[in-house]
């Protein structure tokens, strides 16, 4: 068992990368095979996820399934994965969306064994950077998932992908330059490009602030913040159903997740320092974002939008740890944010994915994603309204989802930080409720806007089984969020005792 323990991260990662280039082999002619195919494999590795959360020691934040390997001894980079509270929802839900992914991805049609064997091993690349210890790696993992979300959205995607595709590329490229000239100032300083050697090394302050700035532009970009966002609702727009969900419910984490393993932990000084600048930025997405998304007429760039002002409540909360230590004096209390930040980016998944899929629903059958052309769906298909509107009544804060309880503890957070920070985070419950309440009505209710809406029909039984599933993690992380906070909990505690106590180089 110990043996398959330190094999499993390595399992996750390159099952799902083979898979899919032995899947690049498989003719047009069988797409049936290419599609079993993809979704045994998805299936298995999610499987193996949930092994990860059998196995994982919730009360400590000690690396756990870690393994080892001498890659490029020249520069002392490894082969090094491993896993903490934080790293492993992230991993799960990743597994799971792909699942979700290749079974929504069955009307696909046009080179069906390349799209599946772009997710996959997409899947396969986002595990590995959600598990790297050794930051070379991590960078490595981080620039090749741009390869196959590059293809997805140039390949599948609408009339206007190509330009979405080098405008996502572009950003995203841009962003990592800086984060690799960090990664090789640190190694040249530390001599290490293991992480855990990073977090301890000791740093002058002002080397700190270039460190600090470089990963935030990388990081700031996959997010995205304000006002490096541009990208996004561009590529949402351009790109197909599946890469929409994969987009929003785990390639947007990345940036969130970037920096809480390298940001804070490296350059926690720095952090404290320049903390108003990423609250500032976050509250400038959570609220002008939102009225952005209140005028938008296409249901796609909506939710795109929306996304961007949701993942400012993520920002927001990794970064009112230090606010709330001044304000307070309360190190314990500071954990909040961070936890209420971590549970919004898992939340942030399941609706935003599940959005996107109702769309991806609608649009199968009309071919168009403007609100204006629909109206009264609800009286057609009764059954995928329930599911839809319930995942936008998520996406407004409704209590007792999913939706409630990442954005309740980051407000919770802010009141200690700052009256004003919480007042102005606030203020997505409205503009949420707005925009998300506007377009359920415009689409959904009322009289059936025309022919083509009185001629739909509702789910059939794969929709019914996606749906479903997200339906059931969106309201049982609503009801019941202990387990997810709980597996955080240990990393999460030692992450803010290590941010709060300085470490400037003498």
């Amino acid at each position: 068992m110990d043996a398959l323990n330190s094999q499993l991260l390595s399992l996750l990662v390159w099952l799902p990368v083979l898979g899919g280039l032995a899947l690049l082999f498989v003719s047009d002619s069988q797409a049936g095979l290419a599609k079993s195919i993809a979704l045994i494999i998805a299936l298995v590795a999610f499987v193996l996820s949930l092994l990860l959360i059998a196995g994982f020691d919730s009360s400590t934040a000690a690396i756990q399934f870690e393994q080892k390997l001498l890659w490029i001894e020249a520069f002392k980079i490894h082969y090094h994965l491993g896993i903490d509270g934080l790293s492993l929802p992230l991993i799960v839900l990743t597994t799971l969306t792909t699942v979700i992914v290749v079974i929504s991805g069955w009307a696909v049609q046009d080179r069906v064994g390349h799209y599946m064997a772009a997710f996959l091993i997409l899947s396969g690349l986002m595990v590995g950077m959600f598990s790297a210890l050794d930051a070379m790696l991590f960078y490595v993992f981080f620039e090749a998932m741009l390869v196959p979300m590059f293809l997805i959205i140039g390949i599948w995607g609408g009339p206007n992908r190509i330009f979405a595709t080098i405008k996502f590329f572009l950003f995203t490229f841009f962003g990592s330059v800086f984060m690799l000239i960090a990664l090789i100032w640190l190694y040249l300083q530390s001599g290490s490009f293991a992480v855990a050697d990073l977090h301890e090394f000791p740093i002058s302050l002002q080397a700190q602030i270039w460190i600090f700035l470089a990963f935030l532009i990388a990081f700031a970009v996959k997010v995205p913040m304000w006002p490096v966002h541009t990208w996004l609702p561009d590529a949402h727009v351009e790109a197909p159903t599946g890469g929409s969900v994969v987009l929003a419910a785990v390639m947007l984490k990345i940036g969130g997740y970037g920096l809480v393993r390298f940001s804070l932990p490296i350059a926690p000084d720095a952090a404290a320092a320049l903390d108003w600048l990423v609250i500032g930025l976050s509250l400038v997405a959570i609220v002008y974002i939102g009225f952005v998304a209140l005028a938008q007429r296409d249901m796609k760039k909506l939710i795109a939008y929306s996304s961007i002002s949701h993942m400012g409540f993520v920002t927001l909360g990794l970064f009112l740890t230090f606010a709330i230590v001044r304000s307070t004096g309360d190190v314990s209390g500071a954990a909040l944010g961070i936890s209420g930040g971590m549970v919004q980016m898992i939340s942030h998944g399941f609706i935003s994915g599940a959005m996107f899929l109702a769309v991806g629903v609608l649009y199968d059958r009309m071919h168009s994603r403007q609100i204006a052309d629909y109206g009264g769906v609800a009286n057609t298909m009764p059954w995928f309204a329930m599911f839809a509107v319930l995942f936008f009544m998520a996406n407004s804060g409704l209590p007792g989802t999913s939706g409630f309880v990442g954005e309740f503890m980051v407000i919770l957070a802010a009141f200690k930080a700052n009256f004003w920070f919480a007042f102005l985070a606030a203020m997505t419950l409205i503009l949420g409720a707005g925009y998300s309440l506007w377009l359920v009505k415009r689409v959904f209710y009322g009289e059936i806007g025309n022919d083509s809406v009185a001629a739909l029909k509702d789910l059939n039984g794969r929709e019914w089984l996606v749906m479903t599933v997200l339906a059931l993690l969106t309201i049982g992380l609503g009801v019941w969020p202990h387990p997810l906070i709980d597996m955080m909990n240990a990393s999460i505690v030692e992450l803010v005792n290590h941010i709060t106590t300085t470490k400037i180089a003498p």
